[in-house]
């Protein structure tokens, strides 16, 4: 189990922990530190160390705190994870699913899609801090519930309890939640919201579909009157549970339904936008609920396109290709699932920026630039993913 864990967190690669232990440095004496850490796991006498505070940024301006264990944590995480699933995995709700695997974002996208045409209103969750505020003791309860072997309750809890070192070097205990960046957190999440609200939700609201990936969590109903009610009582839930939803993210979405109040017409689900659409039916206009790239995900990747400034590399434009199609083949093959058509703008945009390396690396002007330009399309059309997409012989 030590080893297969090992060769599934190596894959993952991923940065040192506060041991400051290096990839190469665990290879070089792998036999020593998988013995020692399997002959710790066996007997109980395994502690893990703290885990390092790391931020990234958030789209919205903000910051994620993440806390990554170290490479070793990390193996013997992944030694309970593989086992643990085994058992709580057929357990989870058929509409979970965040970090299980088979199951991904654009199958959670489309199911909430296709829930928007029986139901107009949406209660579009967010829970507060969700990761930095699961409580221990009731998330211990949840796993036991389903698991009956010590030594996982044993390890859990130790990681549980196992404290942070922040960025200034400080050491601070962990009193709730599960760090962000452990192996074992999205499944440790996955069992306390199954819990908390899948289970509460079968049990309560059957008629109401909802979809929710971790903490990211959509609810359909099919009147103002039953979103208000539904909303009231999952607040008074998690609560109950010792979370807070978000009292600006949280709110309620009218897509084409009858209501008193004023609510906005659309919401966004794992990046992208589900919002009502004009479509022609048998010559009948029809308002159907449809799946776009949101405005987040849209600014963002037009941020990453302006940070590789692409008109400062000074290589031929087949290399230049060849650097950027990987990311521009994810990008399409993401957010381009449901309609390729709704991310046109960003691939002209792209193609603006390239037209600017023509110029820039050619010296020339516009129009002559542009002319080069379409002649490369002509010569090789699939030279960049997105000319698939946008013909560089239309006026661009």
């Amino acid at each position: 189990m030590v080893w297969q864990a090992y060769k599934k967190v190596r894959a993952n690669k991923g940065s040192s922990g506060i041991d400051k232990m290096t990839w190469e440095h665990l290879d070089k004496n792998l036999k020593t530190q998988l013995y020692l850490l399997w002959n710790r796991m066996t007997s109980g006498t395994y502690f893990p160390k703290a885990v390092k505070e790391v931020s990234i940024k958030k789209s919205d301006g903000g910051e994620r705190k993440l806390g990554i264990p170290t490479l070793l944590d990390r193996v013997a995480q992944e030694v309970v994870k593989s086992h643990l699933e085994v058992i709580v995995e057929p357990k989870f709700h058929s509409s979970s699913f965040g970090y299980r695997p088979k199951r991904s974002c654009h199958e959670a996208v489309e199911q909430s899609c296709k829930n928007c045409f029986g139901h107009d209103f949406v209660i579009d969750l967010d829970i507060k801090s969700f990761f930095d505020t699961i409580d221990h003791k009731l998330l211990m309860q949840s796993i036991a519930h389903y698991c009956k072997d010590k030594w996982v309750m044993l390890y859990i809890e130790r990681w549980l309890r196992a404290g942070i070192v922040k960025q200034d070097g400080n050491y601070v205990d962990r009193l709730t939640g599960t760090p962000q960046g452990g192996v074992i957190s999205p499944l440790l999440a996955n069992i306390y919201l199954h819990v908390c609200f899948d289970k509460w939700m079968d049990k309560n609201h059957p008629e109401k579909p909802f979809e929710r990936y971790a903490d990211d969590i959509v609810v359909h109903c099919r009147t103002e009157k039953q979103a208000l009610f539904v909303l009231k009582q999952i607040k008074e839930r998690l609560i109950k549970c010792k979370l807070e939803l978000h009292p600006i993210k949280t709110k309620i979405v009218n897509l084409r339904g009858i209501s008193k109040g004023k609510y906005v017409k659309k919401y966004d689900f794992l990046g992208f936008t589900i919002r009502p659409q004009w479509n022609k039916i048998k010559g009948r206009g029809m308002l159907m609920p449809s799946i776009f790239i949101s405005d987040k995900s849209e600014k963002s990747v037009l941020g990453k396109f302006k940070a590789m400034q692409l008109h400062k590399k000074r290589i031929s434009l087949e290399a230049l290709a060849k650097e950027i199609r990987p990311i521009i083949r994810g990008i399409i093959n993401y957010y381009g699932k449901f309609s390729k058509g709704h991310f046109r703008f960003i691939c002209h945009q792209l193609n603006r920026r390239i037209l600017k390396w023509v110029k820039w690396e050619k010296g020339l002007y516009k129009r002559s630039a542009l002319n080069w330009l379409r002649g490369k399309f002509k010569a090789n059309p699939q030279l960049f993913p997105h000319w698939l997409l946008v013909n560089l012989k239309a006026k661009d």
